[in-house]
């Protein structure tokens, strides 16, 4: 019996004030810094983000969106 690979969904998320935005993924095969940049032009706060992870949760590799707008010290 062949052994089939799948790949794991990605899911991107950034935290906008209090809320937290959860967004898809637009083309499994851009970097996440191109999902990022493709988001900027709805989310201008990702303009000046970061991205970090991947983190594993529910079967999904979920990458956040970090900003420094608003943050002090």
């Amino acid at each position: 019996m062949p052994l089939v690979v799948n790949g794991m969904e990605r899911s991107f998320a950034f935290k906008k004030g209090t809320e937290q935005v959860e967004l898809s993924d637009p083309n499994p095969s851009d970097s996440p810094e191109a999902v990022m940049s493709y988001y900027s032009n709805i989310y201008p706060e990702l303009t000046t983000a970061s991205v970090h992870g991947p983190e594993i949760r529910e079967d999904k590799a979920v990458y956040e969106f970090k900003t420094t707008i608003g943050t002090k010290g």
